[in-house]
Order: C-alpha cells, then structure tokens, then sequence
C-alpha cells in the first residue's frame, strides 16, 4: 500500500456532484489535505470501483473450477475496473478469496438453487418443493446475505419456459431468507414468474425478460431493482436456434424475450425502477465485461450517467458498501475523461487504486 496518494482530477462522489481534492491514507479516503506530501499523485476523473451485481467469480460451464481459474476470474473483473462483486452463485467456496487484497471485494451468496433436473448441469443445488424451504436456510447461512433461486427453466415435458416452484413454495422460501437475514434474488425469463416472485416478496430480480407494463407498478411500489444482464440476454438467439427442432415453442418464446429486452430495461428505468449492472460472467460469459454491459445499458435507452450509475454509485449504496466518501476504503479508478459523458473512457482507465494499492 502507498501510504499517502493525491488525486488531483474531478472527483465524482454522485452522478451530480464534483469535487475537488481527494487524497489515500493508508488505504482511506479524505478530503482534508494531509500533513505529509503525498508519495504519488494521480491524475483522472476519479470514480467509485465498479461493481458487478450480477457475476460469478468460482463458476465455469461445467460447475466448480480450480482455484486457479477463480482467481483468475477474479483478476479479470479487478482488470476491468470491477471492484465489487455481488455474486450470484458459485459452486466454488470464494471465501478464500474474500481474504485477499488484490482482487475484488465479493458479497456470495452461496449455491443457486434449482428444480431438479431443471437447470445447467452442475452449477445448483437441485431440490424438490417440499425441500426448498430448508435449502434456503442453509444457503443463507453459507452466503453474506443474499440467496439465489432459479425461479424458471425450461420444462421439457410442456416445451416451454415454465415456473421452477409452485408460488405457495416461494413464498414460504423467501419468508424463510428474511428469517435468516438474507435478501433473496432470483433468475426470471418468462412473464408470470415475475408475479410470483412480486407476491412472494422477492428482493431481487435477475434478466426480467418477461417484464410487461402490469409489473412496473409493482416493481416500484415494492422497490424491487432489476439486474438485467444485457450481454449475457444477447445469447437468446443462439439458445433458440440450437432448441428449434425439438422445442419450437421455447425457441420462439426466447425470441421474442429477446426481441424487446432494450424497450423493457427502458419502461422499467422510465418508471423509476432502479437498475443494476450486471454480467453474469462465470459459466458462458467471460470475466471483465462490465464496461459492455453499462454500454448495453446505454444502448437501450438509458442516458450515460444513468447506465454508469447502475454500476457506480447507486449499486454501492444497494449492496451497503462504501463509495467515495470521508473514511471509505480506497477503491476508485481514474479515466481520462468524464465517464458520465463518455462511457467508453472506461475501457483505458488511467489507473486503479484497490485499498489503498495502485494496481495500474
């Protein structure tokens, strides 16, 4: 750790607000100028660690991976300007990981949990209903706070997306989280899971494919935040093509989710409903896309400083992690312009600086 370093560009503590002269002591943020000079200056907009709400640092297409490729995930998303991770779902124990002082700050959420036989190979903790309840108190224990469900995937017998839980069952399984302490979030592609994770009193929505205008209300009333991980949504051609000879009726519904996912993020973020960045990097998408996504974001329809937003400031204060602010650890990155206008400057960050440390 360089033990005083001055920043001596704009400081961005909000999307409107700019300050001027930041300084690192040991690791900790100030705004008041300390009594030695600084051992290094580093010039740039200073923005808060990205963060990637949606990510899964210890995962690969088979399920568990080496600690080898964890860390080298790790370092991918650190790379980026990825900072702060909320994971949502690892086979890997990256508990390991979480004692470490160069990769990423990771938030886990232990194992997803999936209808058995109903999800990727490998990757879940697969239950029947009358299970559910019990293996979300334990995936809750296991985890920093969050829970995972897989709330719908393909049923093979009816062709077609279907809900992975009967609703009386998630609703008694979030109750069970809350109990723990836990927030609980869940992966949706179809339109009705949505209802029945709004009345089951989720926390959390993954991609929301299957948004329609009666859910926005709800979204907002109950304060319920979207992460709609655009990239990884982009496959949805793809997964169709390879399921049209024997499921046409899925391959079509994919497209058409796919078809309106810009136009959905947009309705939601127009209403109010706060958005979240997210990659879902792990078993198909590779570490170190934020910087796609909050692009993503931008192209659907989201103003620059709103998708940056989603992966800055607004996504620190929903995890309950610090920004940049008098004490907070120093996790910050420097671009060479104004992010909020050019978002593309944060693909050649000028420098990272993670606890305090310089990483580049």
């Amino acid at each position: 750790m360089t033990s005083i370093i001055e920043f001596s560009g704009p400081i961005l503590t909000a999307t409107d607000q700019v300050r001027q002269g930041l300084w690192s002591v040991e690791g900790r943020l100030t705004f008041h100028r300390p009594a030695a000079a600084p051992e290094l200056v580093l010039d740039g907009w200073v923005i808060p660690g990205l963060v990637d709400a949606h990510c899964h640092i210890g995962l690969g297409p088979g399920g568990d991976v080496t600690e080898d490729t964890a860390e080298s995930q790790a370092l991918a998303d650190r790379n980026a300007g990825t900072l702060l991770v909320r994971d949502a779902g690892a086979v890997h124990d990256t508990r390991w990981l979480q004692q470490r002082a160069d990769v990423p700050r990771i938030i886990r959420s232990g194992r997803h949990l999936a209808r058995t036989r109903r999800y990727l190979p490998g990757l879940a903790v697969e239950v029947e209903p009358e299970d559910l309840v019990e293996a979300v108190r334990k995936q809750a224990r296991a985890g920093d706070g969050w829970v995972k469900l897989v709330g719908d995937w393909i049923d093979r017998d009816a062709g077609d997306l279907a809900a992975s839980f009967p609703a009386r069952t998630v609703k008694d399984a979030v109750q069970a989280a809350h109990d723990e302490g836990a927030r609980v979030t869940a992966h949706c592609f179809a339109e009705d899971t949505l209802d029945d994770m709004l009345d089951a009193g989720i926390d959390c929505i993954e991609h929301a494919t299957g948004l329609l205008p009666r859910h926005l209300p709800r979204f907002l009333d109950q304060g319920v935040p979207i992460v709609p991980t655009l990239i990884n949504i982009a496959t949805f051609p793809d997964i169709a093509a390879r399921a049209e000879a024997k499921f046409p009726r899925y391959a079509a519904h994919m497209r058409s989710l796919w078809e309106r996912r810009a136009e959905r993020i947009l309705e939601a973020h127009e209403a109010g409903v706060a958005i979240y960045a997210g990659t879902d990097a792990g078993s198909v998408i590779s570490h170190g896309r934020i910087v796609d996504e909050i692009q993503a974001l931008h192209a659907a329809g989201l103003p620059a400083a709103a998708a940056l937003d989603a992966a800055a400031w607004s996504a620190r204060t929903w995890l309950g992690a610090e920004s940049i602010g008098e004490g907070a650890s120093a996790d910050v990155l420097l671009c060479a312009e104004d992010p909020r206008s050019n978002p593309a400057t944060l693909r050649e960050l000028k420098h990272i600086v993670l606890r305090g440390h310089p990483i580049r």
